[in-house]
């Protein structure tokens, strides 16, 4: 009986300390995500991100994506009802995460001050940007423009000045040389959409969009392809592309280059950890790890731009760093330059849907008559 009595005082103490040590540990052992974010971006993330929690807490994190579309995304988001498969929503138009808090799918992310204070609330005139949300449910992670790529060689070769802004990609000369994913497909294409219907008004929007499509060659099945048939020759120049999508051709040795135009639509990829999620502190400590000089640094090191004014975009020679302020046009801050804005995220999401069923009738299914 005494032997008994001994052998159940130890196990009750063996399943106290463990317990203790589950309360006690500063994350959890795994982290998902559903995003938007290409591999490219969120592998290199998530892999440092396992090394820092070893590293700091020494526990061993087993990290994984759920690559998803933006809409999908919500959309899934909003199926699972609060409980979810997932911890953290990650990129995307930041008017999807304010109607996701709103439906309480959300939690406050109630990360450090110092942490939400170096994040400015906005960027941009004459229309701000929000970094970050007011109410504490979302926080920009990275700057990502999405702008225009062009293949030098190729463009030399029809005698195509080097583009700057959206009009140059309406010259004559590039009649089936431009390359471009549909808007029904990508957020990103469709958010430069929205850019061109508000920057010329909806008619002369339009217009200008089918004008496009006339000088377009191809409709890539992903936003993530128009890009690489650029680097690799095939067209001259690629409409609606985010950074660091075409940053991974330039990293795989193609010739390719990146323009954000003036009033291209720069996104902070939000991020939010969502109500219910079954690893709340890993979710957080991946956050804060995303907005440390560390998480930064891996980060600009794929193409995008510091989400906060004290970090900029540089490296030793020859590094990625420096080939990424080569790419871009020698940027390195977008707290450096002017950003006009004048893209109104809500605006576009209130009519997502009938901009797409417009895109269909006008420019998809009339695109052999925009052609000829």
């Amino acid at each position: 009986m005494a032997r008994r009595l001994k052998t159940l005082a130890l196990a009750f103490t063996s399943l106290s300390l463990a317990a203790g040590f589950a309360l006690a540990q500063p994350v959890e052992e795994e982290l998902v995500l559903i995003t938007p974010v290409a591999k490219t971006l969120t592998d290199p993330t998530l892999a440092d991100f396992a090394k820092y929690a070893k590293e700091k807490w020494n526990v061993t994190v087993k990290t994984s994506a759920l690559a998803a579309g933006t809409p999908v995304s919500y959309g899934r988001i909003v199926e699972w009802k609060g409980r979810p498969e997932v911890d953290i929503f990650w990129g995307g138009e930041s008017a999807l995460f304010d109607k996701l808090s709103e439906q309480k799918l959300l939690s406050k992310l109630d990360l450090p001050q110092a942490t939400v204070d170096a994040i400015p609330a906005t960027i941009g005139k004459p229309r701000p940007i929000y970094l970050k949300d007011p109410k504490g449910f979302w926080i920009g992670t990275v700057l990502e423009p999405y702008g225009l790529v062009y293949q030098p060689k190729v463009l030399a070769r029809l005698g195509v000045p080097v583009p700057k802004d959206w009009d140059d990609l309406l010259h004559p000369k590039l009649k089936g040389h431009v390359a471009q994913c549909a808007p029904t497909r990508s957020s990103s294409s469709h958010a430069t959409y929205e850019v061109i219907l508000q920057r010329e008004g909806d008619d002369k929007g339009w217009a200008w969009l089918k004008r496009l499509g006339a000088n377009t060659g191809i409709f890539t099945a992903r936003s993530r392809d128009v890009p690489s048939v650029v680097a690799r020759g095939e067209f001259a120049a690629g409409f609606a592309v985010p950074s660091y999508m075409a940053f991974e051709d330039r990293l795989a040795g193609f010739d390719i280059k990146f323009v954000a135009p003036k009033t291209a639509w720069i996104t902070p990829e939000p991020i939010a950890v969502l109500a219910g999620a079954k690893h709340p502190k890993a979710a957080r400590a991946f956050i804060e790890y995303m907005l440390s000089e560390r998480g930064q640094r891996v980060a600009m090191e794929r193409g995008v731009f510091p989400i906060t004014p004290k970090f900029r975009v540089q490296g030793a020679p020859g590094s990625r760093a420096e080939m990424a302020v080569e790419f871009t046009g020698g940027v390195r801050s977008y707290f450096d330059i002017d950003v006009t804005n004048i893209y109104d995220d809500a605006k576009a999401q209130a009519r997502y849907q009938p901009v797409n069923e417009q895109f269909r009738k006008e420019i998809e299914s009339a695109w052999e008559t925009l052609k000829r």
